[in-house]
């Protein structure tokens, strides 16, 4: 998808200051000066400023100018943001720090989805797992699209609201960590029956089977994606080329 000027300036923004060619409180060139560095108006260039104050990446204040923050204060469950990390190459934090949250939000999203999932649920998780098995079986399917389809109708089915919109936030950070997991060689093969015992233990409403057979999915992935780190040959991936990974 081709982006707008605004759109194309934003990015060009936002990966200079994620791969530090801009360092961490110092201000921005200029605006003469970016714009003409990024061949933008004035006015294209304030609001490429305003949407990455929005997401973490700059702030602005009179007398300061427009310095660039601190990676703690980034939106992390932002799409662009994830995009322009992915680009520079993943800390080894950004996968532990999303594995954590993995341990601490989808067990108890799936004990209550074993609880409260209702047919249109299952239906939905059962779908995308047959997608998942297709995908492994007779190969041409996106596996990564089918296994992020299965995490998310898990959350939704929980039919908590929050929850819910969670697996629209999570979304960026889940394909990440997928794209990296199925790296390792027969990684989505050697998954996909602890993904069924888990759509089993949801369907036969046991909410402390389907805790513990996610957390060893969880355990599972972090364990992959140990292994590919590790790797000093990482394997390829079953689909497009996977996130670059930090030394």
């Amino acid at each position: 998808m081709i982006k707008n000027v605004f759109g194309s300036t934003v990015d060009l923004l936002g990966e200079a200051i994620v791969s530090a060619r801009y360092p961490v409180g110092e201000s921005l060139p200029a605006e003469p000066l970016l714009c003409e560095e990024l061949g933008v108006s004035r006015s294209v260039l304030r609001e490429a400023v305003k949407s990455l104050v929005a997401k973490g990446l700059l702030t602005t204040g009179p007398k300061v100018g427009t310095r660039v923050m601190p990676e703690d204060q980034w939106n992390w469950f932002d799409p662009d943001v994830i995009a322009w990390l992915v680009k520079k190459g993943l800390p080894r934090e950004f996968v532990r720090d999303l594995q954590d949250l993995r341990r601490v939000v989808e067990p108890a999203a799936v004990r209550l989805a074993a609880q409260r999932a209702d047919a249109q649920d299952l239906a939905a998780i059962e779908s995308a797992y047959a997608g998942m098995k297709h995908a492994v079986e007779q190969g041409g399917d996106d596996y990564i699209t089918h296994d992020l389809r299965f995490h998310q109708s898990l959350l939704r089915a929980s039919r908590n609201r929050m929850l819910a919109q969670m697996s629209e936030v999570l979304s960026a950070l889940l394909r990440t960590s997928f794209e990296i997991s199925t790296r390792k060689d027969n990684g989505p093969a050697s998954s996909l029956s602890m993904h069924r015992e888990v759509l089993d233990a949801v369907s036969a409403r046991q909410p402390e089977r389907a805790e513990q057979v996610i957390l060893r999915l969880i355990d599972s992935a972090r364990q992959d994606i140990d292994d590919v780190l590790s790797s000093p040959r990482p394997a390829r991936s079953r689909q497009a080329p996977a996130a670059a990974l930090a030394s």
